[in-house]
C-alpha cells in the first residue's frame, strides 16, 4: 500500500512520557521474556544467548545472531522501561534543539535531539541506560529532558545526517585560501603534517563523513575548475562536495604523509595505507593514487575493522542454494571458485565460508591482498610485492605449514591457479575467488589460464557466482507502474505476474536514493560427473551451462528476478548488474 505522503509526525511532546532526573523506570519483565511473549523468537534461543553474551546486552547479541531485528529488541525495550518509541523516518530534528548537542556527543551516544518545547528536549537515543549519555544530556542546559527510543541502525544513521562532518568544510577552505602559500609538497610539508592545518582538517573530515555514510571507496578527483570527492555507497558512485582546484595537490600529499608513500614523485601510480580510529570504530584504509591529465587521484577503499563478519545463513542466499554451498563447502577436500566482479562481495562469501568450517583442531591459512578483516584463530598472510611475497611464492609457503584449508585471496596467474588446483588434489581444502561473469565461466577462467581440463574436473567440486544489487529502502517504498521495458525484461526472464511493483521514492533515510543497502544474487554450481565430461571434452561454455541448467542450476538472472517478484530489488538494478543478455535471446 503506497505510503501517504506529507505525513506529520505524532507531536512528540504528547506522547514521549517524562523521565525524572533521567532515571529510567525500573524494568518489571526481563527482556527475554518479552521477546518470546511477543514471539519473535523462541524460549530455547534466549537461554542460549543469555548463557554466552559475556556482559554484551541481550537484546545486541540476539540482533547479531540474526535471531531477532532491531525493532523488535527497540519496542521490547519500550516495554521494559515504559519509554517510547519514535518514528525516525520523517521527523525533521529542529535546529534550536540540535544545537544543544556537542555533535562529538551525538556520534558517540548515537543521541539526536528532536524537538524542544517549553523548556522540555526531548531525545532519541538507542540505550536509554548508557551512564555516559545520561551524564551529558544532565549536562544540557535545558529544564526536563524526555527520552524516545530508535532503532539503533536508522538512529545512527539520522545522527549521521544531522551532524555531518563536512558540514564545517567551509571554513576549512577560507583557511586554506588564506594562507595564500602556493603549495609545493617538499617547501611547505608542515602544511599537511600540523594537525590544526586545513587540509589535515578536510581530509579528516572526508574520511569521518564517508565512514559514517556507510561508504566503501573515497573518491578525490582532480578536474579543471575543482576537485570533485565521491562515496561509493552501496556499489554507487554519490558526488558529495567539491573543493576549489588548488586544494588538490595538498589533499594527495596530506594522503601520502598518512599512508607513508613517496609525496615527491606524483608521475608514477602508488600504494599505500593507514589507520584511523572514527567514532570509536578502527579504521584501516588502503590507499591508491594515478596520474590524469588534471593532476593525481586519489581513491581510499575503507575497511571497517570492527564490523562483524557474516555467516553463510546470513548471506541471503535461498534455502536450498544455501543448503547446497553448505554441502559443498563441507566436503573434506577439493577446491571451491567464487567468480563474479569486482565489487561483487566475493571476499564476504570466503570469509563466512570460513566462519562456517573454521573448527580448533584444523589449520586455516590465508593468503590475500589486501587482508580485509582479521580473522580470529586464522593464519593470514598479507601479499607483498616488495618483499617478493606474490600469491604464488605465498602459497608454496602455506603447503609447507601443514594446512587443512587455504583460502587464496584471488587466482590471478597461471603459477597460482596451477598450485591451487594440485593443493586440491593432494588433499587439502581449498577456496578461492576469479573474476568470471558466471559459475561455468569461472571454470573455463582457468582453462584460460592454461591449466589442463583434466585437473580442473579433478580438483574443483563447486563454483559459486554472485552480484550485489541495492535493496529498495523501505522508508520510502511506494507502488508505481513500472514501464513496457521493464515488464518485457522482466517476463523474458521468467517472472511471474505480480499484483503490485514496488521502488523507494527517496527520502532522509536512503538519502533521496530510494535504496538502502544491498542484497547478494547467487548461482551455486555443484560440479557434476556429466559437467566434468563436457569440460574434458572441451566442449564451448555455453554446451555445458545449458547442461547445468538441465541438472538444475538456477541462474543468476533466475535469482534475481526472484528478487523482484519479491520486492526487494527492482529491474534497474537487475539490468544495471546482472547480465541478462543470454536471458533475452
Amino acid at each position: 500500500m503506497k505510503r501517504a505522503r506529507g505525513r506529520e509526525p505524532v507531536p512528540l511532546q504528547a506522547s514521549a512520557e517524562l523521565v525524572p532526573n533521567l532515571s529510567v523506570a525500573e524494568a518489571r519483565v526481563r527482556m527475554g521474556d518479552l521477546l518470546v511473549r511477543t514471539g519473535v523468537v523462541t524460549r530455547e534461543a534466549v537461554e542460549d544467548a543469555a548463557d554466552s553474551k559475556d556482559g554484551q546486552p541481550l537484546g545486541a547479541l540476539l540482533i547479531e545472531r540474526g535471531l531477532v531485528g532491531e525493532r523488535d529488541v527497540t519496542r521490547a525495550l519500550s516495554e521494559q522501561l515504559h519509554v517510547p518509541v519514535v518514528d525516525l523516518r520523517d521527523v525533521r530534528p529542529e535546529e534550536a534543539a540540535t544545537a544543544l548537542l556537542d555533535p562529538a556527543d551525538a556520534h558517540r551516544y548515537d543521541m539526536l535531539p528532536l524537538l524542544i518545547n517549553e523548556g522540555a528536549l526531548t531525545v532519541a537515543v538507542a540505550d536509554p541506560l548508557d551512564a555516559g549519555l545520561l551524564a551529558v544530556l544532565r549536562a544540557l542546559p535545558v529544564a526536563e529532558v524526555r527520552l524516545a527510543l530508535g532503532p539503533p541502525t536508522l538512529l545512527r544513521n539520522r545522527v549521521n545526517q544531522t551532524y555531518p562532518a563536512l558540514s564545517a568544510v567551509s571554513t576549512d577552505i577560507e583557511a586554506f585560501r588564506a594562507s595564500d602559500v602556493l603549495f609545493d609538497p617538499v617547501e611547505t610539508i608542515e602544511k599537511v603534517v600540523d594537525p590544526h592545518a586545513p587540509i589535515v582538517q578536510v581530509v579528516n573530515k572526508i574520511v569521518t563523513q564517508a565512514l559514517r555514510d556507510r561508504a566503501s571507496d573515497v573518491h578525490i578527483e582532480p578536474a579543471e575548475d575543482c576537485v570533485r570527492v565521491r562515496f561509493r555507497i552501496d556499489g554507487a558512485l554519490k558526488d558529495v562536495v567539491n573543493l576549489p582546484p588548488e586544494m588538490g595537490p595538498a589533499l594527495v600529499s596530506r594522503v601520502k604523509i598518512m599512508a607513508e608513500m613517496n609525496i615527491v614523485e606524483r608521475r608514477r601510480p602508488q600504494d599505500g595505507q593507514f589507520e584511523m580510529n572514527i567514532d570509536g570504530r578502527d579504521l584501516d584504509v588502503r590507499v591508491s593514487t594515478t596520474t590524469t591529465i588534471w593532476g593525481e587521484k586519489t581513491v581510499l577503499r575503507l575497511l571497517d575493522r570492527t564490523r562483524s563478519l557474516y555467516r553463510l545463513s546470513e548471506l541471503g542466499m535461498p534455502t536450498d542454494s544455501g543448503a547446497l554451498y553448505s554441502s559443498i563447502v563441507s566436503s573434506p577436500f577439493g577446491m571451491v571458485i567464487v567468480g563474479g566482479p569486482t565489487g561483487s562481495g566475493k571476499t564476504t562469501t570466503l570469509y563466512a565460508t570460513l566462519s562456517e568450517i573454521n573448527r580448533d583442531d584444523i589449520n586455516v591459512m590465508t593468503i590475500e591482498d589486501p587482508v580485509e578483516y582479521i580473522f580470529p584463530r586464522v593464519n593470514q598472510i598479507q601479499i607483498s610485492d616488495q618483499a617478493g611475497l606474490t600469491f604464488a611464492t605465498g602459497l608454496k609457503s602455506i603447503l609447507r605449514q601443514d594446512p587443512d584449508v587455504i583460502l587464496v585471496g584471488e587466482v590471478r596467474d597461471v603459477e597460482t591457479a596451477r598450485i591451487a588446483v594440485q593443493s586440491a588434489l593432494t588433499g587439502h581444502r581449498v577456496f578461492s575467488s576469479v573474476h568470471a561473469i558466471d559459475a561455468v565461466s569461472s571454470l573455463y577462467r582457468l582453462l584460460d589460464m592454461g591449466i589442463e581440463p583434466f585437473l580442473i574436473t579433478s580438483a574443483i567440486i563447486g563454483v559459486v557466482a554472485q552480484r550485489l544489487v541495492r535493496r529498495i529502502c523501505k522508508s520510502c517504498g511506494v507502488a508505481y507502474e513500472p514501464t513496457m521495458a521493464e515488464l518485457t525484461i522482466y517476463r523474458k526472464l521468467g517472472g511471474r505476474e505480480k499484483d503490485h511493483w514496488i521502488r523507494g521514492e527517496g527520502c532522509q533515510f536512503c538519502s533521496g536514493t530510494g535504496y538502502f543497502d544491498r542484497v547478494g544474487v547467487y548461482e551455486v554450481l555443484a560440479i557434476t560427473d556429466e559437467l566434468r565430461q563436457c569440460v574434458v571434452d572441451g566442449k564451448p561454455p555455453r554446451d555445458a551451462r545449458d547442461l547445468a541448467i538441465q541438472q538444475g542450476l538456477r541462474t543468476l538472472q533466475h535469482e534475481a528476478v526472484q528478487l523482484v517478484q519479491a520486492n526487494v530489488t527492482t529491474m534497474e538494478e537487475v539490468v544495471k548488474h546482472v547480465l541478462v543478455n543470454e536471458g533475452l535471446e
